[in-house]
């Protein structure tokens, strides 16, 4: 059975990921491109042998297409998503799935309504390194956990952005909504869930704009670094960092401290996973490197997608999951903003 696909917006993660994972899919036909600016849709058509639609209605309205990815910056989701459920297709939209609750909201019910599919794109989940960690905490090799710390930056999404230069979205609160916290640090708040199996019910946290500045010179209005702490239903407790001003190298890391030893993901570059017991025994495994803006391998996440479509089944990251990791940033947010410790609701 061969798909036809629809994208959404042909900026950086439709050109590095989505466009070619899809490409290489045995599964999917052909890819017809979507972008208010026409030769961005124009120039990922020619180079992924694919076909341009000159409005949304254009391509929502093509009965040859099953599946959008929603590669829009973050203040459309919730408007190109629920379009698309609406329409019929099945939909794979980047992270944040919303930047309101409401929003989200609004989303997950048209999916409900709609009976087609909806995942978010928390590509972490789908990592050999992580997929491995999270089987060693669910079989308790090493005991309860207790503690985890985990990070993710890099030097800032101006290197990573289609027009690579400080006029990024990204920068724009009212379009970006979140900064630094919505682009890198969900990712680590999905991942937490995923591989805890629990949900984080409580933060503190410090933002700030240390570094960044727009066009004109200006620190730009969403933060640039955040360090927060957490607690999870459960009880277990442990601090995250997210930063656009890691100029050296990006850091992806999450460290796991159990009752029997410590389990440390993406932290050796030479062995994505590395367990330690508290006899000091180290049992290393090479796994794959971690995908980066740098070095571009498959995510995994548009096969999964695919494969949900085609087998009908539940996607392993559905809007509910994404609802309760927006819910987390926008807890971190408000506690950096009132200097108090904030219950996630």
């Amino acid at each position: 059975m061969a798909m036809k696909v629809g994208i959404i917006g042909c900026g950086s993660i439709a050109k590095h990921r989505h466009a070619p994972e899809y490409l290489a899919n045995p599964y999917v036909s052909g890819i017809v491109f979507y972008d208010r600016n026409v030769e961005r849709a124009m120039d990922l058509a020619a180079k992924f042998e694919g076909t341009v639609a000159t409005t949304m209605d254009e391509l929502l309205d093509n009965p040859a297409i099953q599946i959008i990815s929603d590669c829009s910056s973050n203040e459309s989701h919730h408007i190109f998503t629920t379009k698309a459920l609406q329409k019929g297709k099945h939909v794979l939209c980047e992270k944040p799935i919303a930047l309101t609750i409401e929003h989200a909201e609004m989303m997950i019910e048209a999916q409900k309504k709609s009976g087609k599919k909806l995942m978010v794109d928390f590509n972490q989940r789908f990592t050999r390194a992580h997929k491995k960690a999270k089987e060693i905490i669910l079989n308790k090799d090493l005991g309860d956990v207790l503690t985890f710390r985990t990070t993710f930056g890099h030097k800032g999404p101006e290197h990573w952005g289609v027009n690579k230069s400080n006029t990024t979205w990204f920068f724009r609160k009212d379009r970006s909504g979140f900064g630094v916290a919505g682009d890198l640090g969900l990712h680590k708040l999905d991942l937490l869930h995923y591989l805890l199996e629990d949900e984080i019910v409580q933060v503190s946290a410090f933002q700030a704009t240390l570094d960044k500045v727009d066009e004109a010179g200006n620190p730009i209005d969403v933060g640039d670094n955040l360090v927060c702490s957490l607690k999870t239903k459960r009880g277990r407790i442990g601090t995250a960092s997210f930063s656009w001003t890691y100029y050296g190298e990006e850091d992806n890391s999450t460290i796991i401290y159990c009752q029997n030893g410590i389990l440390k993901i993406y932290h050796n570059p030479e062995y994505q996973l590395e367990l330690i017991t508290k006899d000091g025994e180290k049992l290393n495994y090479q796994l794959e490197s971690i995908q980066t803006n740098d070095h571009q391998t498959n995510s995994g996440v548009i096969d999964e997608f695919v494969d949900c479509v085609r087998l009908d089944r539940e996607p392993i990251i559905t809007g509910k999951d994404a609802l309760s990791s927006l819910k987390v940033v926008l807890a971190l947010l408000e506690a950096a903003e009132t200097n108090r410790v904030v219950l996630v609701v």
